[in-house]
């Protein structure tokens, strides 16, 4: 275009009127499982060549990539629509025809105009978070837009738009009316691409709907260990639970799910909490129709539930991959606790823990402590006390760094002493011998170990990245945390995967997609100490010192104790001698202290 807009410049921080743009990649999830390299090549070449030039061209600016998504601000409504509308017909048209054994990219986009709060790297606020909302209903190769932007565009870019009628959205309590651009021509995609061969399937969140709510952490565990147990099948992709949380309390329509995670089908259910019963209710949904295969509702005493849980993982099983054989069904069930109070305890501590606030490690613990003492056979409070050590320590806010790595040892020997086939116990067991201990070849077998007792374990993928990336072996380490992010698209702490990324592609050299990388990490969270030591370090070898020393400062804020001597000796990852001592220097010259 010849004529761009004045686009709003971001302060520090202010709040303007701004056209807000997401687009996605439709089913990336299967197509990363069943071709990860040619898939993440086509995109990365779609993003780089085409997406990202044309948002500029449009008058546009790239606020950030999140790993299969772009989001986007215009200054203008038109611009925005005719950006959305040609970006999709250069898609179809750069690709062609698809063949069978090709991948074929279709894109989503949604687009909403509203208040927004702008900082220098990035954009923030309700509108933001509803035109993330709407993109869920976009047809793959469509362009789904608000009443706002519809009201703004109707008479010009959008005269194709058609109204699909009032949608529910998450997180929304009345319905909006949207309109959508459908692509002009029939999706290549839907008519020749084939199926994937591996079953795929997203658990989402329960509804409670009991009288007496109880907090989110006990829901989210029932589901934990659905959805633990099934990743220990190797005849399916099971999409992790952080991925699927955005989907609470939502009454989520399962094709549109299949679309957002990438996946076949859908288990959704309701639960019921009594002091003496728990009654939940499943179903299992096919995401091509929407169709429920089954449903089944079941009651239970709190010391029956586990019981109730292996019953659902056997009917999940039966009903998408019935040549899984009775014996290795019974191998991927997670050892039963014997005490229901232990496993509640445990709960309360993974919610505490997940959430990733500093204050909160210690409670975390505590509660993983009384889990251990009210059920010292139970191995799952054990691998979680273990890595709440670890990131005590690596977060910089254990009060005794050597105390806390000796306790994050032995927490992880006993874990996997009471379940030796858990594929979390082995992971953390084998991320602490690595990162704590280096004792890199011991810390590899076990995470070998994880991988082969959970093929579909999000935690064992990210582990595993990392205890590669410390030892050498970059590139296999970029393959296996690409596949984390593959099993948790939208995970609620994706930050830390993608510091997975930063990490290993530093380790490879690749310093200008490791900054990237980083870059993200740092806007998703801004107090991961870790990432920003990398990211540090990648900018200093680029050349980006003025960069660098800025995140070494906020680093520093987080961690005002921190030495890169200290840390040379103790934490510093990397086994090549010559990777670590690079790394240390260029931490000093961002300003570090020695």
């Amino acid at each position: 275009m010849s004529a761009r807009p004045t686009l709003i410049a971001a302060g520090p921080e202010q709040r303007n009127l701004a056209v807000v743009a997401f687009l996605d990649v439709v089913n990336y999830t299967a197509m990363m499982a069943e071709q990860e390299a040619r898939t993440h090549a086509l995109w990365m070449n779609l993003l780089e060549g085409l997406i990202q030039p044309s948002i500029t061209e449009h008058g546009g600016v790239t606020v950030k990539s999140l790993g299969d998504g772009v989001l986007a601000r215009f200054g203008s409504a038109l611009h925005a629509v005719e950006w959305a509308d040609r970006l999709q017909q250069a898609t179809r048209a750069r690709q062609g025809s698809p063949e069978p054994a090709v991948p074929y990219i279709e894109l989503r986009i949604s687009i909403h105009v509203g208040e927004v709060i702008l900082t220098p790297n990035d954009i923030f606020g309700e509108s933001v978070n509803f035109a993330a909302r709407i993109l869920e209903h976009a047809s793959p190769g469509g362009v789904v837009m608000s009443q706002a932007i519809y009201d703004m565009v109707h008479s010009s870019a959008g005269a194709r738009a058609k109204d699909i009628g009032l949608r529910k959205l998450k997180s929304y309590e009345r319905p909006v009316r949207l309109y959508q651009l459908e692509p002009d021509a029939p999706s290549p995609s839907r008519r020749k691409t084939p199926a994937s061969s591996v079953p795929s399937i997203a658990i989402l969140p329960l509804t409670d709907v009991g009288p007496n709510r109880p907090d989110d952490y006990f829901a989210d565990g029932i589901v934990e260990d659905v959805v633990v147990s099934l990743a220990g099948l190797g005849d399916m992709v099971v999409v992790s639970r952080g991925s699927t949380l955005g989907f609470r309390g939502a009454d989520s329509d399962p094709r549109e799910v299949g679309r957002t995670l990438g996946v076949q089908y859908v288990v959704s259910g309701t639960l019921q909490r009594r002091p003496n019963l728990i009654r939940v209710s499943w179903q299992l949904c096919a995401t091509d129709d929407g169709i429920a295969l089954w449903t089944e509702t079941a009651e239970a005493a709190p010391d029956d539930l586990f019981e109730l849980q292996d019953r659902i993982v056997a009917r999940i099983v039966a009903g998408i991959a019935p040549k899984v054989r009775s014996s290795e069904l019974r191998r991927i069930m997670r050892k039963r606790p014997e005490s229901f109070t232990a496993y509640d305890h445990m709960l309360r501590g993974l919610h505490l823990l997940r959430r990733l606030e500093l204050g909160d490690h210690h409670s975390a613990y505590e509660c993983f402590e009384a889990a251990m003492i009210e059920d010292p056979s139970f191995g799952m409070p054990f691998a979680w006390a273990a890595f709440s050590q670890v990131l005590a320590v690596g977060q910089g806010v254990a009060v005794d760094a050597g105390a806390a790595i000796e306790k994050a040892g032995q927490l992880a020997s006993r874990a996997i002493e009471l379940d030796a086939s858990n594929a979390l116990a082995l992971a953390i067991y084998g991320h602490v011998k690595s990162y704590l201990l280096h004792q890199y070849e011991i810390g590899l077998q076990y995470l070998d170990r994880a991988l082969a007792a959970g093929p579909s374990n999000a935690s064992a993928w990210t582990l595993s990245a990392l205890s590669l990336a410390y030892t050498g072996y970059c590139e296999q380490a970029v393959i296996h945390a690409r596949h984390a992010l593959r099993l948790s698209p939208l995970d609620q702490n994706i930050f830390f995967l993608h510091s997975n990324l930063c990490l290993a592609l530093y380790g490879a050299g690749e310093l200008a997609e490791a900054a990237r990388w980083g870059r993200l990490c740092l806007e998703e969270n801004p107090r991961f100490s870790a990432n920003m030591r990398l990211l540090t370090a990648s900018l200093v070898g680029l050349g980006e010192v003025e960069e660098a020393k800025a995140v070494a400062a906020q680093m520093l804020a987080i961690e005002p104790r921190f030495s890169v001597t200290k840390w040379s000796q103790t934490l510093q990852p990397f086994r090549d001698p010559e990777i670590a001592h690079q790394y240390a220097e260029r931490l000093l010259q961002a300003g570090l202290p020695s």
